[in-house]
């Protein structure tokens, strides 16, 4: 998979999973990482599919119908891609955290939906629910991030209280960042995220 590995300034610092949305690239999000974990490495990965040309993680059917045969099988594929990345790159594959915008955010919910131990953290910025009618692993402790919209045209609230139910029965930590910018990143939502994970990850200057 195209993607981007920095490495960091501090080797216990989490590894930073970035992951775009539709139409972006690997180069997308590295302000973000730098707004929240300056010292992290950072290993930012562009979806291998393309819709009308934008790069995504999996194919959908419509906007917000997700092809979920392709969901799964590509969920597989960045998972295999990430463990390998590991290897290559000489990071601890089990501290890894997810930042993830829109497609980005959804292919990372898949991956806690379907691997144990897949990450150490994530923050979803504007998630939907991947998927529906699984058994989600343990995620007993794992602290999670959902940046939201309470106008938000494509990821309703609903959809944003679903997701937290199921992570949170999953025995997830989540937090719920709401702001009032539909399907938009606002930097205060990026500020939001940066103090979030300050709190739970250790501040990134000690």
């Amino acid at each position: 998979m195209k993607h981007i590995y920095k490495p960091g300034r501090r080797s216990d610092a989490p590894v930073l999973l970035l992951l775009h949305g539709t139409g972006g690239t690997e180069h997308d999000l590295l302000s973000l990482a730098d707004a929240i974990s300056p010292e992290s490495a950072v290993l930012s990965v562009r979806g291998n599919v393309l819709e009308n040309g934008m790069p995504r993680y999996f194919r959908r059917l419509a906007e917000g119908v997700f092809d979920i045969e392709d969901l799964i099988f590509r969920t597989g594929e960045l998972n295999d891609f990430i463990d390998e990345a590991a290897v290559q790159y000489g990071f601890d594959r089990r501290n890894l955290v997810a930042i993830g915008y829109s497609n980005g955010a959804n292919i990372a919910g898949s991956l806690l939906f379907h691997y144990e131990n897949s990450m150490k953290g994530a923050i979803l910025h504007h998630p939907m629910v991947p998927l529906r009618g699984v058994e989600i692993p343990d995620l007993s402790g794992v602290p999670i991030f959902i940046g939201a919209g309470e106008n938000d045209p494509i990821c309703v609230p609903q959809e944003t209280e679903e997701l937290a139910g199921l992570l949170k029965g999953a025995g997830a930590d989540v937090a719920i960042h709401w702001e009032r910018f539909g399907h938009r990143l606002t930097g205060t939502e990026v500020n939001a995220a940066a103090a979030w994970f300050q709190g739970r990850f250790g501040s990134s200057q000690t």
